[in-house]
Protein backbone atom coordinates (compact mmCIF):
# COMPACT_ATOMS: atom_id res chain seq x y z
CA UNK A 1 0.00 0.00 0.00
CA UNK A 2 2.54 2.30 0.67
CA UNK A 3 4.90 1.39 -1.94
CA UNK A 4 1.66 2.24 -4.13
CA UNK A 5 0.97 5.86 -2.31
CA UNK A 6 4.56 6.94 -2.91
CA UNK A 7 4.28 6.27 -6.78
CA UNK A 8 1.28 8.32 -7.62
CA UNK A 9 0.56 9.30 -11.28
CA UNK A 10 -1.47 11.95 -12.50
CA UNK A 11 -3.59 8.94 -13.63
CA UNK A 12 -4.32 7.67 -10.18
CA UNK A 13 -5.37 11.40 -9.93
CA UNK A 14 -8.07 11.58 -12.99
CA UNK A 15 -9.29 8.55 -12.34
CA UNK A 16 -9.97 9.28 -8.98
CA UNK A 17 -11.78 12.26 -9.93
CA UNK A 18 -13.87 10.84 -12.66
CA UNK A 19 -15.10 8.15 -9.81
CA UNK A 20 -15.94 11.20 -7.87
CA UNK A 21 -17.46 13.41 -10.48
CA UNK A 22 -19.75 10.06 -11.82
CA UNK A 23 -20.82 8.88 -8.00
CA UNK A 24 -22.15 13.04 -8.26
CA UNK A 25 -24.71 12.76 -11.05
CA UNK A 26 -25.92 9.65 -9.45
CA UNK A 27 -27.05 11.86 -6.18
CA UNK A 28 -25.08 13.52 -3.87
CA UNK A 29 -26.42 17.06 -3.85
CA UNK A 30 -23.11 18.65 -4.95
CA UNK A 31 -20.92 17.15 -2.25
CA UNK A 32 -18.48 14.74 -4.50
CA UNK A 33 -18.63 17.50 -7.16
CA UNK A 34 -15.77 19.58 -5.75
CA UNK A 35 -13.71 16.63 -4.47
CA UNK A 36 -14.09 15.46 -7.40
CA UNK A 37 -12.66 18.75 -9.15
CA UNK A 38 -10.12 18.86 -6.26
CA UNK A 39 -8.80 15.68 -7.65
CA UNK A 40 -8.68 16.13 -11.46
CA UNK A 41 -6.85 19.39 -10.52
CA UNK A 42 -4.39 17.66 -8.47
CA UNK A 43 -3.95 15.14 -11.45
CA UNK A 44 -2.92 18.24 -13.75
CA UNK A 45 -0.62 19.25 -11.27
CA UNK A 46 0.95 16.19 -10.88
CA UNK A 47 0.99 15.44 -14.55
CA UNK A 48 2.72 19.12 -14.94
CA UNK A 49 5.00 18.32 -12.29
CA UNK A 50 5.79 14.32 -12.01
CA UNK A 51 8.27 14.75 -9.94
CA UNK A 52 5.62 15.84 -6.65
CA UNK A 53 6.02 14.20 -3.37
CA UNK A 54 2.65 12.49 -2.55
CA UNK A 55 2.44 13.70 0.53
CA UNK A 56 2.49 17.24 -1.17
CA UNK A 57 -0.31 15.57 -3.58
CA UNK A 58 -2.38 14.68 -0.63
CA UNK A 59 -1.95 18.13 0.63
CA UNK A 60 -2.79 19.79 -1.89
CA UNK A 61 -6.49 17.53 -2.79
CA UNK A 62 -7.02 18.76 0.91
CA UNK A 63 -6.51 21.94 0.54
CA UNK A 64 -8.27 22.14 -2.65
CA UNK A 65 -11.15 20.24 -1.60
CA UNK A 66 -11.95 22.85 0.91
CA UNK A 67 -10.90 25.80 -0.73
CA UNK A 68 -13.02 24.58 -3.46
CA UNK A 69 -16.29 23.95 -1.45
CA UNK A 70 -16.54 27.10 0.16
CA UNK A 71 -15.44 29.13 -2.72
CA UNK A 72 -18.61 27.79 -4.41
CA UNK A 73 -20.27 27.90 -0.90
CA UNK A 74 -19.61 31.92 -0.63
CA UNK A 75 -20.94 32.31 -4.31
CA UNK A 76 -24.17 30.49 -3.86
CA UNK A 77 -24.82 32.31 -0.62
CA UNK A 78 -24.29 35.79 -2.06
CA UNK A 79 -26.40 35.36 -5.04
CA UNK A 80 -28.93 34.61 -3.21
CA UNK A 81 -31.63 37.01 -2.96
CA UNK A 82 -34.75 37.42 -1.89
CA UNK A 83 -38.49 36.46 -3.80
CA UNK A 84 -39.62 39.39 -4.86
CA UNK A 85 -42.89 37.06 -4.44
CA UNK A 86 -42.27 35.61 -0.93
CA UNK A 87 -46.00 34.15 -0.89
CA UNK A 88 -45.44 32.03 -4.30
CA UNK A 89 -46.81 28.76 -4.22
CA UNK A 90 -48.44 29.29 -0.84
CA UNK A 91 -51.85 29.37 -1.06
CA UNK A 92 -53.44 31.54 1.01
CA UNK A 93 -50.91 34.00 2.37
CA UNK A 94 -52.51 36.57 -0.61
CA UNK A 95 -55.70 36.28 1.88
CA UNK A 96 -54.50 37.25 4.95
CA UNK A 97 -56.06 40.35 6.27
CA UNK A 98 -58.84 40.57 3.68
CA UNK A 99 -62.25 40.72 4.91
CA UNK A 100 -64.55 37.98 3.11
CA UNK A 101 -68.42 37.66 4.02
CA UNK A 102 -69.16 34.05 5.00
CA UNK A 103 -70.62 31.89 2.19
CA UNK A 104 -71.59 28.78 5.02
CA UNK A 105 -72.02 30.04 8.38
CA UNK A 106 -69.40 28.98 11.28
CA UNK A 107 -70.80 26.31 13.58
CA UNK A 108 -68.88 24.24 16.27
CA UNK A 109 -66.06 26.16 14.81
CA UNK A 110 -65.96 25.38 11.43
CA UNK A 111 -67.70 27.44 8.33
CA UNK A 112 -66.83 28.48 4.26
CA UNK A 113 -66.20 31.37 2.62
CA UNK A 114 -65.70 32.18 -1.01
CA UNK A 115 -62.56 33.88 -2.15
CA UNK A 116 -62.99 34.57 -5.76
CA UNK A 117 -63.89 31.81 -7.71
CA UNK A 118 -62.58 29.30 -4.50
CA UNK A 119 -64.40 27.93 -1.54
CA UNK A 120 -62.15 27.62 1.53
CA UNK A 121 -62.74 25.97 4.53
CA UNK A 122 -62.21 28.38 7.57
CA UNK A 123 -62.00 28.09 11.45
CA UNK A 124 -62.94 30.48 14.16
CA UNK A 125 -65.77 31.46 16.29
CA UNK A 126 -69.59 30.73 15.61
CA UNK A 127 -71.14 32.72 12.97
CA UNK A 128 -74.08 33.23 11.09
CA UNK A 129 -74.17 33.06 7.10
CA UNK A 130 -72.84 36.22 5.58
CA UNK A 131 -71.76 37.98 8.59
CA UNK A 132 -67.94 39.66 7.35
CA UNK A 133 -64.98 38.00 8.68
CA UNK A 134 -61.09 38.91 8.32
CA UNK A 135 -58.76 36.62 7.78
CA UNK A 136 -55.98 36.70 10.60
CA UNK A 137 -53.81 33.20 9.73
CA UNK A 138 -53.73 29.80 8.24
CA UNK A 139 -53.52 25.85 9.51
CA UNK A 140 -52.66 23.79 6.13
CA UNK A 141 -55.61 24.06 4.20
CA UNK A 142 -58.28 25.97 6.98
CA UNK A 143 -57.99 29.87 6.89
CA UNK A 144 -58.09 31.23 10.30
CA UNK A 145 -61.04 33.56 10.79
CA UNK A 146 -62.32 36.74 12.96
CA UNK A 147 -65.60 38.55 12.79
CA UNK A 148 -64.24 41.80 11.06
CA UNK A 149 -64.86 45.04 13.08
Amino acid sequence: MWDYLQHLSFWDWLAFGTLLLILEVFGAGGYLLWIGVAAASVGVLTFAFPDLHWTLQFILFAILSVLTAVLWWRRQRSAAKPSDQPGLNQRGQELYGRIFSLHEAIVSGRGKIKAGDTVWLVVGPDLPAGTAVRVVGQEGVLLKVEAAA
